[in-house]
């Protein structure tokens, strides 16, 4: 294939309701999509970068500079456009993986689409279906907390994720759990919320069962999350620390991951991320997909990496009614707690005209 241009679309996605974690309030999703055109056909990408650098140092703006000034320029002087070269194009450039992460998606829907293949079937996948949990934000009250919680219950979720912070912790899950009972798989989210020094207050958490703690230190920390595991008694899995396959293996190496997050924006693209969860199901080490509040597009490609053998915990692939009332692509809907992995050629989902309209604030074309 040939590049022959690339359009940065800005879209704001009213959220169903607030999303509360350690590092802030959403009320709504503001995104960038990215229509990569080329000779053959066109591919879409999707940036999870939030609006501001809360999450990671990334953020929407600096994603769309990246890729205006340096990064699409590269992929065009490359010649003869192949997904998997694309990390190799860009590697010179450092960090920016979001903004890398969405091209990739761009260029590997387009050439899947071109052959008639699948994002699952390129990935590897196993499964026709998978299990999805829920994240579930901080609340006022635990009340409030308690009804979400059985709300999502009743929708067939399979696994609940309760965002943590200080002060907002231990009364939470004991909450949920004396409420619906041992049979209900959770876990919690600390959002690098918390230090070694909280150790202590952390194995409080020991005693509800869950299937692990994420990311409690700051995502630099990784010698203190292996000091952390073995201080409690949770698995400790890690999310922000992870950005590679290296870096998988290194934290695996030193006891510091005994789950992994994996999040194909945070690690530079679906291929990289398939390489970790390579690394990891070597290591014996078990995965699930994080979720960044995609629209269907990413939630499609999320749920074919899902499908791969190693993701055996329930991931946030959450359905669409989930975040938005209204996706850009046709729904996401559960089906006794599963999403059923797309088939068609790419992402096997495209976006609806009307829906992307409706929301789109910007758009700027990036000729080559």
């Amino acid at each position: 294939m040939k590049l022959t241009g690339v359009e940065l679309r800005r879209v704001t996605m009213p959220l169903v309701s607030p999303f509360r974690t350690s590092f802030g309030t959403q009320t709504a999703r503001e995104l960038m999509l990215l229509r990569v055109v080329t000779d053959e056909a066109e591919g879409w990408g999707e940036c999870v970068a939030m609006a501001d650098p809360l999450y990671s140092s990334e953020y929407n703006d600096a994603a769309a500079d990246v890729l205006r000034r340096f990064l699409v320029p590269a992929l065009a002087a490359s010649g003869p456009l192949d997904a998997h070269s694309v990390a190799h194009v860009l590697e010179p450039f450092k960090g920016h993986r979001m903004a890398k992460a969405a091209l990739e998606m761009g260029v590997l829907d387009a050439e899947l689409r071109t052959q008639g293949r699948s994002f699952a079937r390129e990935l590897g996948a196993v499964h026709d279906r998978v299990p999805c949990g829920v994240s579930v934000g901080i609340m006022d009250s635990i009340p409030a907390l308690l009804d979400a919680v059985g709300g999502y219950l009743d929708e067939g979720y399979v696994r609940i994720k309760l965002k943590i912070e200080p002060g907002w912790d231990v009364e939470p899950v004991r909450a949920v759990r004396e409420t619906y009972g041992d049979d209900v798989l959770l876990q919690v989210d600390a959002n690098t919320a918390y230090t070694l020094a909280d150790a202590r207050h952390l194995a409080k958490l020991d005693p509800f069962d869950l299937l692990l703690i994420e990311q409690p230190l700051e995502e630099e920390d990784v010698l203190g999350h292996a000091d952390l595991a073995k201080l409690i008694r949770t698995p400790v899995c890690l999310d922000e620390s992870i950005v590679s396959a290296q870096s998988a293996a290194a934290a695996i190496r030193l006891g510091a991951a005994a789950i992994v997050n994996i999040k194909p924006g945070r690690v530079g693209g679906y291929l990289e991320a398939r390489k970790i969860h390579d690394v990891c199901v070597a290591n014996g080490v078990p995965v699930w997909c994080g979720g960044m509040l995609e629209t269907g597009l990413g939630r499609a490609a999320n749920v074919a990496l899902a499908a791969l053998p190693g993701f055996t915990l329930p991931g946030d692939t959450s359905g669409s009614g989930r975040y938005y009332r209204t996706d850009i692509t046709t729904p996401f809907v559960l089906d006794d707690g599963h999403l059923s992995v797309p088939t068609g050629p790419g992402l096997g989902v495209v976006p609806l005209e009307d829906e992307l309209a409706a929301v789109t604030t910007a758009t700027e074309w990036l000729p080559v």
